[in-house]
């Protein structure tokens, strides 16, 4: 199970683990942990090159691994939270090429953020540790962009804890718990109840459910 830190709909910094600073570049303990997981199920569901929409990029370490890692790979971050902006800066300076751009903020709960100028003509969409840290009208504004900005046969891609039919692991049940202490709003979402639903009200449909460590999921929808 993975702690990260990402922004709210407002801008106001969650802080589920430390962050430590490196300059201006911040690191999640976690990322190192998760990193390879999601670098391997990106490379088996998702495009290896081309433009890729992140949305709340955190401290921009996943775009840098993955673009160091893919090098036709070209990747768009997000976050509305100004130092994590600033940090996901500092990472795109040692990509080579400019291929991790810089950040711009979306609030995904904005109707129409899909059509800001910032966002070009992308090829797949990642959204990681999200969807728990959020009140679930971001997931839904998510899937809305993404609806808007993906072509048919595009990806959406999800990492992060996720239960079915309200079936979790222990650990994810007690860090469910600890999210709806801080927000009634937060909490593990239902891949069954609750993303399926919303995927198929915006023409996506499932691709991948994958079980990965530790107690996470990998989930991929493509547009149809």
């Amino acid at each position: 199970m993975t702690h990260e830190h990402h922004s709210g709909s407002n801008g106001k910094q969650i802080a589920l683990e430390e962050r430590m600073a490196h300059g201006a570049k911040l690191t999640s303990p976690s990322v190192a942990r998760n990193r390879d997981v999601i670098l391997e199920a990106f490379r088996k569901h998702m495009p290896t090159n081309g433009l890729i929409l992140e949305i709340a990029s955190g401290t921009g370490e996943h775009g840098a691994y993955l673009t160091k890692a893919l090098p036709d790979l070209i990747w768009q971050p997000s976050d509305p939270d100004e130092n994590s902006r600033v940090s996901i800066t500092a990472y795109g300076e040692d990509i080579s090429g400019g291929r991790l751009h810089l950040p711009f903020s979306i609030d995904v709960t904005e109707y129409g953020w899909w059509d800001s100028p910032d966002i070009g003509n992308i090829d797949g969409m990642v959204s990681i540790n999200m969807t728990h840290i959020t009140h679930f009208n971001a997931t839904e504004g998510l899937f809305r962009g993404a609806a808007a900005l993906l072509k048919p046969g595009e990806r959406l891609f999800f990492y992060g804890p996720y239960s079915i039919n309200g079936e979790m692991a222990e650990s994810n049940r007690a860090f469910d718990a600890d999210l709806k202490r801080r927000d009634p709003e937060w909490g593990v979402r239902d891949l069954e109840a609750q993303i399926l639903p919303l995927a198929h009200n915006h023409a996506f449909h499932l691709i991948a459910a994958e079980h990965v460590p530790a107690n996470n999921m990998v989930v991929v929808f493509e547009k149809g």
